[in-house]
Order: C-alpha cells, then sequence, then structure tokens
C-alpha cells in the first residue's frame, strides 16, 4: 500500500494525523532524531509467527520484542519472527521494514504492546524510511482495532 492509499483511509474514516518527512533513516534513533519524535511514541512493526499465521506485533521503537512473552500472551503453541521473504509478498509497495502498523489493511492481525496504548500520540514509518504518520493512539485503536498485550523485552 503507497502511502496515498493509507492518508487517503486516513481521510475517509476523518483522523486527523500529520504526515513528517524527513531525511532517509533506517534505525528507531536516526528516524527519531530526524523527524524530532520522541522515541518512545515511534511505533515499529515486528512481522512474526503466530502458530505459522503471520501477526504484525506493534512496539515503542526502542524495544526489542520478547517473542516468548508474545507466545504466552496471544495463547499460540509457537511463535518465530518471519524472515523478509516470508512477508515481502504481504506488504507490497512498502520499503523493507517500513510497514505502518495498520496490518488490518493487509489482512494481518495486529498486537499493540500495552506501553505503546498508553501514549497518547503515535508515530510510524508510512511505507518508506523517509515519511511518517503521527495520529492520536485512540484513533488508531479505533480503526486497527489490535489486542493489546505486554511483550517487550526490557
Amino acid at each position: 500500500m503507497p502511502v496515498q492509499k493509507l492518508k487517503d483511509y486516513l481521510d475517509k474514516n476523518k483522523i486527523r494525523y500529520v504526515s513528517i518527512r524527513h531525511s532517509t533513516a533506517y534505525t528507531a534513533s536516526a528516524v527519531a532524531a530526524s523527524a524530532h519524535v520522541k522515541g518512545k511514541n515511534l511505533a515499529k512493526s515486528v512481522i512474526v509467527k503466530l502458530d505459522g499465521k503471520m501477526t504484525m506485533a506493534v512496539l515503542p521503537s526502542q524495544y526489542r520484542v520478547d517473542l516468548e512473552r508474545l507466545r504466552t500472551a496471544c495463547q499460540a503453541g509457537a511463535v518465530d519472527l518471519a524472515t523478509e521473504e516470508e512477508f515481502a509478498k504481504t506488504f507490497p509497495n512498502c520499503e523493507e521494514g517500513a510497514m505502518p502498523p495498520f496490518g488490518n489493511l493487509y489482512g494481518v492481525p495486529v498486537v499493540v504492546e500495552k506501553s505503546l496504548a498508553e501514549d497518547e500520540e503515535i508515530a510510524f514509518n508510512a511505507c518508506s524510511h523517509s515519511e511518517l504518520i503521527q495520529l492520536a493512539y485512540k484513533d488508531f485503536a479505533h480503526l486497527v482495532k489490535p489486542q493489546v498485550a505486554g511483550f517487550r523485552q526490557g
């Protein structure tokens, strides 16, 4: 989904958001610094397989996914990180590692780390490494209806 389709989806649903263009950056700390966004509000999407089904785990960018905690929280039998080859076709038109946390638009369930759900606003990659979308967490939750669970490491 190109970023324009994401913006159209947000507009159609009357969601207020800010689009932030920044110099190309690949690490969370570089993106946060370049876009002037607090690291705790910068969400990243990690693709995992819960019992073999692609699932999007969304958490603050400075943390890692604790796979065992995620498995337990989702009552799954098995959890593994998905490889780029396994999920690339699911997110066409998105640069590698720049998937927005709108798994619902790709037919992928979403699990959000509970600490991110406590933020008033979140920002996230908008299909590229040079643009973020920032919006109210409550609006994100309303559209995506993610499962909320504690699964961050650290």
